[in-house]
């Protein structure tokens, strides 16, 4: 697990030693970016599940202005303060030890919104809607921002979350990419 582009670009990021967390394999990721990338540059990333920060640290790289990572597991923070420190972008990160309700509660408490949301939860625990429908309610995405949600191929989202419509997505091989913004009618 490398990161693809920018500042940091060919760094090989710490992973976990089991099999607790999946990281997005380099070639969904790039496939991500090559998606995303007219969003990045000076945006606000909100990376929930983080993980290992991979994918934070991926717009760190190319130009974002800030990441929040949540994650809820200690291991995982651990790994992704240390890639936050390889990285060298300590000073545009937040991490924060929370589940993802408590985490957006508290960011739109703090009047926080974000151009780009990556969302990882665990699969087939049943998160991606309460998890949607949680960021629409809290505002915290911004007008012209985007929800990326990764999910296995076999789990099928909804086309529409309260506000949020999803917009586009990509299959590769078990894992596909969902896309969401807010809708049309909405804004």
């Amino acid at each position: 697990m490398r990161v693809i582009s920018g500042k940091a670009r060919g760094l090989k990021l710490d992973s976990p030693k089991n099999n607790d967390v999946r990281p997005t394999t380099d070639r969904v990721k790039e496939s991500l970016f090559n998606i995303i990338n007219s969003y990045i540059i000076d945006s606000e990333v909100l990376d929930l599940f983080a993980g290992t920060g991979s994918l934070g640290i991926e717009c760190l790289s190319r130009g974002a202005r800030s990441c929040v990572f949540v994650d809820l597991k200690k291991e995982s923070l651990d790994i992704v303060k240390s890639n936050i420190k390889k990285a060298r972008v300590e000073d545009k990160s937040i991490v924060l030890k929370d589940d993802f309700k408590n985490a957006i509660n508290s960011l739109k408490i703090k009047n926080k919104t974000f151009d780009i949301i990556f969302m990882d939860p665990p699969y087939y625990e049943n998160l991606f809607e309460d998890c949607l429908l949680s960021i629409s309610k809290n505002n915290i995405l911004k007008e012209d921002g985007i929800i990326v949600v990764e999910h296995d191929t076999k789990e099928i989202l909804n086309e529409n979350i309260n506000d949020l419509e999803k917009f586009r997505y990509k299959k590769y091989g078990n894992t596909t990419l969902s896309f969401y913004r807010i809708g049309e009618s909405n804004e």
